[in-house]
C-alpha cells in the first residue's frame, strides 16, 4: 500500500479547513487529540502543521499534498504543483500604518520618513514578499536604487539600504505600531483588527485563499498519482457543491417546454415522467447564483419545488482527462 502524505494549516485556517474535509469525507477523526488526523482512508496520512511550515515541507517532499495559503506559496516561493483553489480562507495581504500617520502611500512613507532622516520600520511575517513590494515602489526606487531593504531577524540580519528595514514578526503584528514598527504589512480578512488597533490600510499587495498544492515527484509516481486524483476529486467536489443548488420540480407537460428552456443547468436535465399522466418531474443542478433569477418562472410554471444544497459535485470526466492528459492538472505550475 502507498501512502500519501497529507499536510493540513494550524491555526486561523484550521477551522475553516476541518469543515472542508468534512463536507469532503464521511470519517474525520482525532482532531482534539492530536496531530495526527484520520480520514478513515489508510492510504492518506494526514497532519497538522503550521501554515508557514506547508508550501516548504510539500516542496521538499517530506508531504505529497497539503493545502496552504497563496501567501506563504508566495513567500516561500516553493516549487510546487497548485491544482485548486479551494476558495475558502480568502485574505488580503495588506500595507497598513498608523491613522494618524501623514502619508496615503508606500510612496508617501519612503519620502517622509527619508526627509526626516528617520529609518522607516515595517513589521511583517512575510519578509519576501515585503522586500519585493518595497523594492517595486518608484520612490524607493528613486532614493536607493537596487539596494535592498535591511531584514531583520533574531538569527540574521541582511540587506544594505538601512533607512528602510523589515523587522520580522512572530504574531500580532497588528500591534507593532507606532511604538515598535511605523507600518505593518500583514493579512487581514475584514479589517476590524486593523481598525481597533487605530490602523488604516495604505495598499493591498495580493489576494489570497487556500490551495491544494502537490509535490511534482509525487505526481510522477503512478499509485501516489491516483490517490491524489482522488483527493483532488473530493475536494473539488466540495468546491462546486458549495456553489451550485439541486432543484426537483413538477410540471404539467404542456409547461414542460417553455420552463426548460429558461432553466440554466450544468448538463441537461434529467426529466421524467411522473405516475399522473400529463406531469413531469425536472432534477438539475444550477449555480447558487441563478436561482433568484429563475424562481418567478418556477413559481409560474411549475409546481412542488424542491431545493438542496449538494454536499459534492464531482466533475469525474474533467479530472479524469486532465490525470491522464497533463502533468499540470488544475493549476498554472
Amino acid at each position: 500500500m502507498t501512502l500519501v502524505r497529507f499536510a493540513i494549516p494550524k491555526g486561523s485556517m484550521e477551522d475553516a479547513t476541518f469543515r472542508f474535509l468534512e463536507e469532503a469525507w464521511s470519517n474525520v477523526h482525532g482532531r482534539s487529540r492530536t496531530y495526527r488526523i484520520s480520514l478513515g482512508d489508510p492510504e492518506i496520512g494526514l497532519k497538522l502543521l503550521r501554515p508557514q511550515e506547508i508550501p516548504t515541507f510539500v516542496h521538499e517532499g517530506m508531504y505529497d499534498v497539503g493545502i496552504a495559503g497563496k501567501d506563504w506559496i508566495e513567500e516561500t516561493r516553493a516549487d510546487v504543483e497548485r491544482l485548486l483553489d479551494l476558495e475558502y480562507a480568502r485574505v488580503k495581504l495588506i500595507l497598513a500604518a498608523p491613522k494618524s500617520g501623514p502619508y496615503r502611500s508606500l510612496a508617501e512613507m519612503v519620502r517622509w520618513f527619508a526627509k526626516k532622516r528617520r529609518p522607516l520600520r515595517i513589521s511583517t511575517e512575510y519578509l519576501s514578499l515585503s522586500a519585493a513590494y518595497v523594492m517595486r515602489c518608484a520612490e524607493y526606487r528613486r532614493r536607493y536604487g537596487t539596494r535592498k531593504p535591511v531584514t531583520i531577524t533574531p538569527w540574521w540580519r541582511t540587506g544594505k539600504n538601512g533607512r528602510v528595514r523589515l523587522l520580522l514578526s512572530f504574531g500580532a503584528t497588528e500591534a507593532k505600531p507606532p511604538e515598535d514598527a511605523d507600518a505593518i504589512i500583514d493579512n487581514t480578512e475584514t479589517g476590524t483588527t486593523l481598525a481597533q488597533n487605530n490602523l488604516r490600510v495604505l495598499d493591498t499587495i495580493m489576494e489570497s485563499s487556500a490551495l491544494l498544492i502537490a509535490n511534482k515527484d509525487a505526481l510522477a509516481d503512478r499509485e501516489k498519482r491516483q490517490k491524489i486524483f482522488d483527493i483532488l476529486s473530493l475536494l473539488k467536489g466540495v468546491v462546486d457543491g458549495r456553489k451550485s443548488l439541486h432543484i426537483f420540480v413538477n410540471v404539467r407537460e404542456d409547461r414542460l417546454a417553455e420552463l426548460l428552456s429558461g432553466l440554466p443547468a450544468l448538463k441537461r436535465p434529467t426529466v421524467s415522467p411522473l405516475s399522473e399522466k400529463g406531469w413531469f418531474s425536472i432534477n438539475t443542478i444550477i449555480c447558487k447564483n441563478e436561482f433568484v433569477r429563475v424562481l418567478p418562472t418556477l413559481r409560474r410554471l411549475a409546481q412542488g419545488l424542491v431545493v438542496h444544497e449538494p454536499r459534492q459535485i464531482l466533475p469525474l470526466e474533467e479530472i479524469k482527462q486532465d490525470e491522464e492528459q497533463s502533468p499540470l492538472p488544475l493549476g498554472e505550475g
